[in-house]
């Protein structure tokens, strides 16, 4: 839960497909600095699990990827403000390759 000491909130971050097998987890709770953005986790999580996240989250031109979609409580970010979107207590960020099919 928080702690206003230090001003840190727990987040939950759901993993699926090819982001498991990188992390080595189906989801992640993390403490974060109260006001933390959707973007600033993401590179959190590219410092901790390195090279294969940071190539699955990033395009060629190092900008996180359009077809991948980052929901916040079920919520896309693209609905609210985008990758500035702030995290709160016990939110749940789910990153979601994109669906095929024909």
């Amino acid at each position: 839960m928080v702690n206003r000491g230090n001003g840190k909130v727990m987040v939950r971050i759901r993993f699926f497909t090819s982001l498991r097998e990188i992390t080595g987890k189906r989801e992640e709770e993390v403490k974060v600095k109260r006001g933390t953005t959707v973007g600033e986790l993401l590179k959190t999580l590219e410092e901790k699990y390195g090279e294969a996240f940071k190539d699955y989250v990033r395009n060629s031109r190092g900008k996180f990827r359009q077809n991948l979609q980052y929901l916040v409580n079920g919520r896309n970010v693209k609905s609210l403000q985008e990758l500035e979107t702030v995290l709160n207590l016990d939110d749940t960020l789910a990153i979601i390759p994109p669906v095929g099919g024909g």
